[in-house]
């Protein structure tokens, strides 16, 4: 697969990107994007809800009744959850992390990407930082690329701080590393822009066996 690469100001260099099929055109897996997106949100969960149970509870644990011939029901302590004290088998603080096969996430992040080639999703851009950490500059580059109203995922072959600074408080517009991509950010930008230097780093993680 080839796609036109274009610069900062929205213009086709005249150089094009070669994709490799196997990362990018494959037919996608539902159910691996289903598993490894769950599992980026399960691990992205604090669990650290808890509530009070009746032995946390301050109270008499004396019999309030007997236990007969009152004709209602039978009742013990005041500590009891059916009187307001404390919840029965109610939240503990719980990890809801859980593991996938490597392959398989493997599979999810190919699958994602395929799906976005497909529906013509990405753009390649070349190389480019910025001389400071600068918003205006970020925005302009967004607006260069018709993608000011739009989330976007810009993946960048190695760190770049300018970058990176630049675009953190913009909303919908995201920066992420090669190595370090994720099937969720994927899936959850409208355009996926990727840097000349990216792609060879994509590529090599991807085809690991």
């Amino acid at each position: 697969m080839e796609l036109n690469i274009i610069n900062t100001q929205g213009k086709e260099t005249g150089k094009k990107a070669t994709l490799n099929d196997e990362v990018f055109a494959i037919t996608p897996n539902d159910h691996a994007i289903y598993l490894d997106v769950k599992q980026i949100q399960a691990n992205g969960r604090q669990g650290t809800h808890k509530v009070k149970e009746r032995n946390e509870h301050s109270g008499s644990t004396k019999k309030l009744k007997r236990q007969k011939g009152t004709g209602g029901a039978r009742s013990g302590s005041i500590k009891n959850p059916v009187y307001g004290n404390g919840r029965a088998h109610g939240p503990r603080p719980r990890d809801y992390g859980f593991k996938l096969n490597i392959k398989l996430k493997r599979l999810a992040r190919k699958s994602a990407l395929s799906q976005k080639a497909l529906d013509k999703k990405i753009t390649v851009i070349e190389d480019f930082t910025f001389s400071e950490p600068k918003t205006k500059q970020c925005i302009e580059f967004l607006q260069n690329l018709n993608l000011e109203n739009k989330k976007a995922l810009l993946v960048l072959g190695s760190h770049d701080k300018n970058i990176i600074l630049s675009s953190r408080n913009l909303q919908g517009f995201k920066v992420a590393q090669a190595s370090e991509l994720n099937t969720f950010d994927i899936l959850n930008c409208n355009q996926l822009i990727l840097s000349e230097k990216s792609i060879p780093v994509i590529e090599t993680v991807l085809s690991a066996q």
